[in-house]
């Protein structure tokens, strides 16, 4: 990060209240803009002109030349979006990306950097999501310290439906008119918006909405929840509350924890109102309140139930024992993650056997495996991590075996392969006890 850019970072933290006049020639800097094509991955999904980063390269410095000149005098606009999918649990047509044009990249890029540090200052704590130094294991930890050590006695977990795609353009933009005093850069936010869509060889209007895919999207949702919701908790109805309140969002998942019942259910009350208020809705099939933490579990036996669980960033989190029968919050992997993720190996399994040799296929699948292990290996989740690493053995046994009408491996020669290529085993990766001190993570 340049100089300049360090210097708003500092400035916004010094006068929290400050209003920033003069962005956008930060923004037009061919300085800044080449540090965004280094900065930008070569190997990336292409946008609607087909245009790589090599290509753009080839003229790198007339390119961007022209850019920064489109930019001064705002001629610059920006090119539609190509529709694509990734798969998503509960969908048939799967996760909606919006694929920008290499160009496109760039000033997103420029403009996050411009923006991040200004934004960066006044994030609530609350806020984990696509943030420097922020993690889903943060989070995670975070809040199951606080179920563990605080009066915490309920969780509403919540869900918004379809957040990404019902941002509303007005009130983003009146989001940012509160730091950003700068015309043109909210006047390009704006065009980036309502830049549209390429799907089935139609480019369709984008009233609202900001596309997940997009190098600025993340920052706008934050920018977005940190008014309509993270401000709104922290500074309006936590304070009103009678007992104890936390809340943590990743994105735009997050979970409330409160001591008292009657907390919890103004909250649920509440958040649908403050939501339809931003036009949003909560998904009321994976809205609820659930009595949760260390009384739960005797509550439960007492009516003969079981304790209820809720789901949040993967995990499944519910009520536990200690070795000496007191409370403690464990996690395991989701039933419908750990689902998808051997579905999503067998699928590659089936496609890699055609198209690479066995030795370069283990060590593929191994990464893959391994990068499963990085995120779920926690504490108390060695469980369902063994049930994983042994249905992947055998997804990948399966499928080498198939490449040819001759078996690759007996399974003696198997374990051979796997332990040639280092094959992952089960060890924790991030220790998420929740009874350990904040300063250990």
């Amino acid at each position: 990060m340049s100089t300049d850019l360090r210097r708003i970072g500092e400035k916004a933290r010094r006068v929290p209240r400050l209003i920033f006049t003069s962005l956008y020639h930060h923004v037009t800097d061919i300085d800044n803009l080449r540090a965004c094509y280094e900065t930008l991955p070569a190997d990336r999904a292409v946008g609607v002109d087909g245009v790589t980063k090599e290509q753009y390269g080839e003229n790198l410095e007339e390119n961007l030349q022209v850019l920064s000149e489109r930019l001064k005098r705002m001629g610059y606009r920006p090119q539609p979006k190509r529709r694509s999918y990734i798969p998503k649990p509960g969908s048939d047509k799967g996760r909606p990306l919006g694929i920008s044009s290499f160009e496109d990249k760039l000033v997103e890029l420029a403009l996050k950097r411009v923006l991040e540090p200004i934004y960066e200052t006044i994030f609530e704590t609350s806020s984990y999501g696509y943030r420097p130094g922020c993690s889903q294991h943060g989070c995670l930890d975070a809040l199951g310290r606080t179920i563990q050590q605080r009066r915490v006695n309920h969780v509403v977990e919540a869900d918004i439906k379809s957040f990404f795609d019902k941002v509303n353009h007005e009130w983003m933009l009146k989001f940012l008119g509160r730091r950003i005093g700068d015309p043109r850069i909210v006047r390009l936010i704006g065009r980036m918006l309502k830049g549209g869509i390429l799907e089935e060889g139609l480019v369709k209007v984008t009233e609202e909405g900001t596309p997940q895919g997009s190098i600025l999207s993340p920052l706008l949702s934050n920018i977005y929840l940190h008014y309509v919701l993270d401000q709104w908790f922290s500074r309006v109805v936590g304070p009103q509350y009678r007992g104890e309140a936390y809340y943590f969002r990743f994105a735009d998942d997050f979970v409330a924890c409160f001591q008292y019942p009657d907390d919890a259910r103004r909250f649920m009350e509440n958040l649908s109102d403050r939501l339809e208020q931003f036009g949003l809705k909560l998904a009321t099939d994976k809205t609820r309140r659930i009595k949760f933490g260390r009384f739960a579990r005797g509550d439960a036996n007492r009516r003969g139930e079981k304790p209820e669980e809720f789901t949040f960033l993967g995990f499944t989190h519910y009520c536990g024992k200690t070795r000496n029968g007191h409370f403690k919050l464990k996690r395991r992997t989701g039933r419908k993650k750990l689902g998808r993720s051997l579905r999503e190996l067998t699928d590659w399994a089936r496609r890699a056997r055609v198209k690479l040799r066995k030795g370069e296929m283990l060590k593929r699948a191994k990464a893959r495996v391994q990068g499963h292990l990085n995120y779920y290996a926690i504490t108390d989740n060695a469980a369902r991590c063994n049930t994983f690493l042994y249905h992947a053995e055998r997804i990948v046994f399966k499928w080498l075996n198939r490449k040819s009408q001759r078996k690759a491996y007996t399974w003696a020669g198997y374990r051979q392969a796997l332990a040639w290529v280092r094959w992952p085993t089960m060890r924790i990766r991030k220790d998420l006890s929740p009874f350990r001190r904040a300063e250990a993570f």
